[in-house]
């Protein structure tokens, strides 16, 4: 079989039956919080380790690569070495399927499922291992991955269990930095993962959601105890860019943390801010499409592209409402910073005068998210993402300026696996301008909203 033959067969929508499902861990709470929907709905899927394989990663990759394709590489050749010394002549490189999304356009990461296919063709005893993929161009569809019974039931429970990872994500971003003792929110915060975890996998395949809920709010209620309310607020910095890198903190070297050791509080753009902002965009692609074939008078394609149109509409809707729901509940125990509206970010771009999501990748959100950041009284942005990552450097280049004539400390955040020796010094003078953001705007009268 050659290598083109290989893509074709070997990566594509597989069934998840009888398999055992390798998930790259991303976001460390929404890819558990996922993988034990997943298990809910009968399929043995197991988040892998992540970050040991990274020098495997990089030994079968030029370093032309995005970071994130060498730290999934990485991932998923490490777990299956590992799985091979443990099982011996047991081991079936068959009975797995390893997980690698894609969308199209301009980014990379539509390119990820292509080479590392060639890699473990390349290596001996994987080149059975197939690569089973969903893509952003209609909106993640699981056809050919689960059967149509169940598709829709295990997407909007997935959803609901990605909203919730984000949650408590925002749960211990609000707490770490006001903790009475260092260190007892992260510990809480990692039993309340596997309390979540355990409820999705016995009742997210029912959409026992009241139950889950009730659940979650009690979580978050507890973890209020964790703060130390004499500790005064401190500068709230908002993160944006590529998901992959602002979302893994070992390949983001913990830089959350890093800028809390610094006196700052961070609100990092959620997850399920790509999944909304899929469904909103192929939404807007059907639109154009069903004015297009107005002026055609071509009735066959208005058809399909108004119901692919309602569809991405429907889609939309229910995940506002579940986000709204899941924020509703737990905001009454704790004030964690809300979720917004894709609408309102592609609002900050001024008519496309900024940008335009007909451009597509992240770029549009990143940017529309740190505008949005500022108008909610933000002191700082951060804008995290692989060296050389085009999208963000877009980013890079309209946000600078912006910022820089509203007086609101930026940064850029690279990362390609090696150590900066200057970051430090980066981050205290980027924390110290955003102090300085901080007392003038409190002096002003400003305050968040």
């Amino acid at each position: 079989m050659t290598a083109f033959e290989s893509l074709k067969a070997k990566v594509g929508k597989f069934s998840l039956a009888n398999k055992k499902l390798l998930v790259p861990e991303m976001g460390r709470t929404v890819s558990h919080l996922v993988g034990a929907t997943m298990r809910s709905f009968g399929v043995d899927a197991q988040v892998m380790e992540t970050y040991k394989g990274l020098q495997l990663g990089k030994q079968y990759t030029s370093g032309k690569e995005c970071f994130p394709c060498q730290v999934t590489l990485g991932d998923v050749l490490y777990h299956l070495e590992r799985e091979k010394e443990k099982l011996g002549e047991a081991f079936r490189a068959e009975n797995y399927l390893y997980f690698m999304a894609e969308s199209g356009g301009p980014c990379r990461f539509g390119m990820y499922n292509k080479l590392h296919r060639i890699v473990m063709d390349s290596m001996d005893g994987f080149s059975k291992t197939r690569i089973t993929s969903i893509t952003a161009e209609d909106s993640y569809s699981l056809g050919g991955l689960m059967g149509p019974e169940v598709r829709t039931h295990f997407r909007r429970s997935a959803y609901v269990g990605l909203v919730i990872g984000d949650v408590l994500d925002r749960t211990l971003w609000h707490t770490r930095p006001y903790e009475q003792e260092a260190g007892i929110a992260e510990d809480y915060l990692e039993k309340a993962l596997s309390v979540m975890c355990q409820e999705m996998e016995t009742h997210g395949r029912q959409k026992r959601f009241h139950r889950i809920l009730s659940t979650l709010e009690q979580v978050v209620k507890k973890a209020r105890n964790l703060i130390d309310p004499s500790i005064p607020p401190k500068p709230l910095i908002g993160m944006v860019g590529e998901i992959y890198l602002r979302s893994h903190r070992q390949s983001n070297q913990d830089l959350i943390k890093l800028l809390e050791s610094h006196g700052g509080e961070v609100v990092n753009a959620s997850i399920a801010e790509w999944i909304n902002y899929v469904s909103y965009d192929n939404m807007l692609k059907a639109k154009r499409e069903v004015v297009f074939a107005l002026k055609e008078r071509n009735l066959k394609s208005l058809r399909r592209h108004f119901r692919n149109w309602l569809k991405n509409r429907t889609e939309l809707a229910y995940q506002y409402f579940r986000m709204d729901q899941v924020y509703r509940r737990v905001r009454k125990h704790l004030p964690i910073h809300e979720d917004h509206r894709i609408s309102t970010l592609e609002r900050q771009l001024d008519n496309d005068r900024l940008f335009s999501f007909k451009i597509g990748t992240e770029a549009g959100i990143s940017i529309g998210g740190a505008l949005e950041y500022c108008l909610h009284g933000y002191d700082g942005i951060v804008n995290v993402f692989p060296f050389t990552c085009m999208p963000s450097t877009m980013c890079s280049a309209i946000l600078k300026p912006i910022l820089d004539r509203r007086n609101i400390p930026y940064i850029d955040a690279a990362y390609d696996g090696t150590y900066q020796p200057n970051l430090e010094a980066i981050i205290r003078t980027f924390m110290y301008q955003a102090t300085q953001h901080q007392q003038n705007r409190l002096a002003q009268g400003n305050t968040r909203h």
